[in-house]
């Protein structure tokens, strides 16, 4: 940190309002391909958690890259610097007392460590939805892998560019596992995280 920025020391802080909001704050970091289903069942579980009465938000690749880091490329700088704005931007949510479902791609376990030390290894919750890459092909909603294929799109994560598998996830997920059984093994994962000590 600059030395000549010296954080403010605010009366009201993560303890008082995660107290105002009757539950603990912490980010909810789904990775895999792209198709994988990660945007999928971060709303579906976002849907339980607010019926519930947690608040929450999502953090997703797409529209994130399309505001606050559409200045990025695809690179393994560009990526590495997205992530760790992910995990600056997903820090102030958990601040403010918030359950963040963060979707990425996020393709390194380096920067997914960043992530993770940004907001503390006990505000972290790590979901490799670990769909095949076939499967991910198949589903490709978005045409990126058929333009991948044919050289249109570098650096596409799973073609051209790598894809590190967590090396010590939560939870993982598979392309067996439907929307709903997905759902409710990651919400008895975090169920005893969600309570106020």
């Amino acid at each position: 940190m600059e030395k000549n920025i010296i954080k403010y020391d605010y009366k009201i802080g993560v303890k008082e309002r995660r107290k105002a909001n009757g539950h603990n704050s912490f980010l909810i970091f789904f990775t895999g391909l792209s198709g994988s289903g990660k945007s999928t069942i971060a709303n579906a579980l976002e849907q339980k958690l607010f019926g519930n009465n947690i608040k929450t938000y999502i953090l997703d690749g797409d529209n994130v890259r399309s505001g606050l880091n559409k200045d990025l490329s695809f690179s393994a700088e560009d990526r590495s610097e997205n992530n760790r704005r992910i995990g600056e931007l997903a820090n102030l949510f958990v601040d403010v007392g918030i359950v963040v479902l963060a979707a990425f791609v996020a393709p390194y376990e380096k920067d997914r460590n960043v992530i993770k030390n940004i907001v503390g290894k006990k505000n972290y919750v790590e979901v490799f939805v670990n769909t095949s890459l076939e499967e991910c092909e198949r589903r490709d909603v978005k045409g990126l892998y058929e333009k991948a294929r044919k050289g249109e799109i570098k650096d596409m994560t799973g073609i051209s560019s790598p894809y590190e598998v967590p090396l010590h996830p939560d939870i993982v997920l598979t392309e067996k596992d439907s929307i709903e059984e997905s759902i409710k093994k990651i919400y008895e994962l975090i169920q005893p995280k969600l309570l106020l000590k």
